[in-house]
């Protein structure tokens, strides 16, 4: 008897394809794919070398592969819209994502080797966090549940077993320690491996954080106070709302996107750079035994450019330290 049943349709690949659904558009289709011998494929290449077009459809482009069926090629390689969104859904992308090019390599790690320790928070708490050294220091405030705590390394394959995070909940505090294990030195730390912190906007109370880097970062905080203890060279403030002090003897260049509140830079003779926007309205502050505070706009020193009894503040406080107020470009 013969078999009236519609036949299955037939995918035939003629190139790969670099495309995030290539393999989801063959569910449920027969798919075949085409072989040429060596001697037709070096003739090929051989024409394609003449004509100056060396190399061949598929390797190192960005193309798409398309289906052929019933001897005719169609865009059929396409899944419908059902299977995208499920797929969209399964692993936690978008629609947009999933038709680009660029898809893959946004969602790879920018670092080879991570390690990350998340933990629920569910009211405001006082955070005192140790992290010893590192080669950056990344912190931020988000949209979300958990404080979440990644490491990542280049290099350093052994990451997750040499690093360990160490968070005690204690009534009102949350404490965060990073213990090095096996040898591993902060000398190896602070050439290897970058932090990044995030903590739940809605419960953050006051922070401390201890770090040994050769850049801080702190972006999108909103809380009463944070208090740095840190050795590094470079810190930038990006949209912080609060007191922000610094406790630092290196000399130190602080990068300021905005000021809503006070910046309170505490250090032993050194001598230290802060940079603010254009026009900001602020109040500078020194304290402390020999300290002294002064401006430069455009590269060139200047006249005080503050004013009195604003609610935003900079304050240098020690022992013979040095603090520019700068806004503009850089000297030189």
């Amino acid at each position: 008897m013969r078999n009236t049943s519609p036949a299955a349709p037939t995918i035939r690949f003629r190139r790969w394809s670099r495309k995030a659904y290539a393999a989801f558009a063959s569910i449920g289709r027969c798919v075949t794919i085409g072989c040429l011998r060596k001697s037709v494929a070096d003739s090929s290449l051989s024409k394609q070398k003449t004509a100056g077009t060396a190399g061949h459809a598929g390797c190192g482009e960005e193309s798409t592969w398309k289906g052929e069926t019933e001897g005719r090629e169609t865009d059929t390689g396409i899944p419908d819209i059902e299977n995208i969104k499920s797929i969209s859904s399964l692993f936690d992308i978008s629609i947009d994502e999933l038709l680009s090019n660029e898809n893959a390599s946004q969602k790879k790690s920018e670092h080879l080797f991570e390690s990350v320790t998340e933990y629920d928070i569910d009211e405001p708490k006082r955070y005192d966090m140790k992290f010893g050294g590192a080669k950056r220091f990344v912190l931020c405030g988000y949209k979300g549940e958990k404080i979440r705590i990644r490491l990542v390394s280049d290099t350093l394959s052994t990451l997750q077993n040499d690093f360990k995070i160490k968070i005690d909940d204690i009534r009102k505090r949350i404490d965060v320690d990073v213990k090095r294990m096996n040898g591993v030195t902060e000398a190896t730390a602070k050439e290897a491996v970058s932090i990044f912190v995030q903590i739940p906007s809605p419960y953050i109370g006051q922070i401390e954080c201890a770090v040994n880097t050769e850049t801080v970062e702190i972006h999108s905080l909103e809380c009463d106070s944070i208090e740095l203890d840190v050795k590094t060279s470079h810190v930038t403030l990006d949209d912080i709302s609060g007191t922000v002090e610094i406790n630092c003897n290196l000399d130190m260049e602080v990068l300021c996107s905005s000021l809503n509140g006070e910046v309170d830079i505490n250090q032993i003779s050194a001598t230290s750079r802060i940079h603010i926007p254009e026009n900001t309205v602020f109040t500078a502050v020194t304290k402390g035994i020999g300290t002294s505070i002064s401006y430069e706009k455009d590269g060139q020193q200047t006249d005080r450019f503050d004013t009195s009894d604003s609610e935003n503040i900079i304050e240098l406080n020690g022992i013979k330290s040095e603090l520019v107020i700068y806004t503009g470009k850089e000297r030189g």
